[in-house]
C-alpha cells in the first residue's frame, strides 16, 4: 500500500477501550504492579506515580541491558531518542551527563547507558523490589502476584513490561545442539572466552554485525552467515560530501529515528499506527526493522570475513566443534555459533502469565492485541515495549517508544479510575 492510501487507513475505529477497575472484595495491596524495570517499565512508573497512582515496580534495573548485552556494545539510538521518559523531563540524559561528569559521545557506550537507566530509576522510581515474579493470575479485584520468595502481593492493574526476555529466535537447524556451543547473540554480557576460537556469527542485522566486530575485537577469528548482503546504514553515498549527507540526513529524519523517510515520521506517531490496518502495520514494520547495521561499524569489521547470500543447510557436532552446511554445499567447522537471529515476540513464553489469564487475551503471532491505553483483552493487563510493536508499530522497540507507553498507560489507568468512581457513587 502506498502513502496516499495512508489517510483512509487512518478512519479505522479502534476496537478497545480502557477497563473500568473492577470492585474489589478487598484492598489491593497496590494500585498498579510493574513488572520489568528497565526504560520502559521505569517511564511506566515514573508516569503513574507523578499522576499520584500508587504503584509498586518488580525488577532489577536495566538487568537485562546487562546481563543480556555484550559490553562494548553501543546504542543505534540516536542521543535525541535514548532519553528515559519522565513526565517533568528532569530525567534526561543530557541532566544525567551533566550531574554525573559524563562526556558526552555518540553512539553512546553501552554501560553508560546502563548506569544512567539505574541513575534514572533512583531518581524517579525508588522503592524497587528485586524479587522475581513467577506467577501471575486474576482474581477478584483484579491481579495477585507470586514472588520468588513464596510471598503475594495484589494489584487492582498489572503493567508487564519485560521487554526482549525469553523472546529470543534461533533457526531450526540449531534445535537441540548444546548451548555451548550453538547460543543467541542475547546469551552473552562480554566475549572473552571466544579468543582464539572459531566463531560463526549467523545474520546481518545491528547485533549480528556489532557482535562480530566485538568477538574478532577479543581475539576470535570470526566469519559472517547472513541470507544478504550487509545494509550499512549512513553509508549509502560514498564519495560524497559528508558532512552535506548528514545535515540533509539529519533534516529528514524524526527523532525516533527508526526507518527510512518519510516512514520514519509515521512510525513516531503510534497512535496513528495503531489505526492502521494490521497488514499495513506489518508492512511498515517489515519496512522499518529490515536487518541493517550502523556505518560506523564498519571500519572495525576489516578482520571479518563475510559470508553474504547463504543460508544454514544443515548443522551437527562434530567432537567439541559445530559443522555447518551452507545451502550452496560449502561446509565448515566452528568452535562456536553465535545466532544473532533476532527475536520472535510471544507472551506465553514470559512464563508468568497463569493459563486462564492467557488464554483471555486475544492474539495474533503472538502478540497482544492492545487498547489505546496498551491494555489487552485481559481487563487491567497491560503491555509495554516490545510486545505492543503489533499492536503500536516498531517504535516500541526502541527507548524512544517509552513515553507514549507511559503517557497512555497513566491516561488509561486515571480514565479507570473516574469510572469506577462513578459507578460507586
Amino acid at each position: 500500500m502506498s502513502l496516499a492510501e495512508f489517510p483512509a487507513a487512518v478512519s479505522v475505529k479502534r476496537k478497545f477501550a480502557a477497563s473500568p477497575v473492577r470492585t474489589a472484595k478487598s484492598r489491593a495491596d497496590c494500585e498498579v504492579a510493574v513488572i520489568g524495570a528497565g526504560p520502559y517499565g521505569l517511564a511506566v512508573a515514573a508516569h503513574l506515580r507523578a499522576a499520584g497512582i500508587d504503584t509498586h515496580v518488580f525488577g532489577e534495573a536495566m538487568g537485562f541491558w546487562q546481563r543480556n548485552m555484550p559490553k562494548g556494545m553501543k546504542l543505534r539510538s540516536p542521543w535525541g531518542a535514548s532519553h528515559i521518559a519522565d513526565p517533568a523531563k528532569e530525567f534526561s540524559l543530557d541532566t544525567y551527563i551533566r550531574m554525573n561528569g559524563v562526556t558526552r559521545s555518540e553512539p553512546f557506550p553501552l554501560e553508560e547507558f546502563v548506569r544512567y537507566g539505574q541513575w534514572f530509576q533512583r531518581k524517579a522510581a525508588p522503592g524497587l523490589d528485586e524479587r522475581r515474579v513467577e506467577l501471575v493470575e486474576g482474581v477478584p479485584g483484579g491481579f495477585a502476584l507470586r514472588l520468588a520468595d513464596g510471598k503475594r502481593v495484589t494489584a487492582r492493574r498489572v503493567v508487564v513490561a519485560l521487554g526482549l526476555a525469553n523472546q529470543e529466535f534461533k533457526p531450526a537447524e540449531f534445535a537441540g545442539l548444546p548451548a555451548d556451543l550453538v547460543s543467541h547473540s542475547s546469551g552473552h554480557d562480554n566475549f572473552e572466552r571466544f579468543r582464539r576460537q572459531r566463531v560463526a556469527v549467523v545474520g546481518r542485522g545491528q547485533s549480528a554485525c556489532e557482535s562480530a566486530v566485538l568477538l574478532s575485537e577479543a581475539g576470535a577469528e570470526v566469519v559472517l552467515i547472513s541470507r544478504g548482503d550487509v545494509r550499512w546504514i549512513g553509508s549509502e553515498n560514498p564519495g560524497a560530501d559528508e558532512e552535506l549527507v548528514w545535515s540533509i540526513h539529519k533534516v529528514l529524519t524524526s527523532t525516533g529515528a527508526v526507518g527510512p523517510f518519510p516512514l520514519n515520521w509515521l512510525v513516531d506517531a503510534p497512535a496513528l499506527v495503531r489505526r492502521l490496518p494490521a497488514k499495513l502495520r506489518d508492512r511498515l514494520a517489515e519496512r522499518c526493522l529490515r536487518p541493517a547495521a550502523t556505518a560506523w561499524l564498519r571500519p572495525r569489521a576489516a578482520k571479518i570475513r563475510i559470508n553474504a547470500g547463504r543460508t544454514i543447510a544443515g548443522a551437527r557436532v562434530e567432537g567439541s566443534l559445530v559443522a555447518l552446511r551452507l545451502d550452496n554445499g560449502e561446509q565448515g567447522l566452528f568452535d562456536h555459533v553465535l545466532c544473532a537471529t533476532g527475536y520472535k515476540i510471544d507472551i506465553a513464553k514470559l512464563g508468568i502469565l497463569s493459563p486462564a489469564l492467557l488464554g483471555g487475551i486475544k492474539r495474533s503471532d503472538g502478540y497482544p492485541m492492545l487498547s489505546a491505553g496498551f491494555e489487552s483483552t485481559a481487563p487491567g493487563l497491560h503491555f509495554a515495549g516490545s510486545s505492543a510493536l503489533r499492536s503500536f508499530g516498531p517504535l516500541m522497540r526502541f527507548v524512544w517508544g517509552a513515553g507514549y507507553a507511559a503517557r497512555a498507560v497513566t491516561r488509561a489507568t486515571l480514565a479507570a479510575r473516574r469510572e469506577a468512581r462513578t459507578l460507586r457513587a
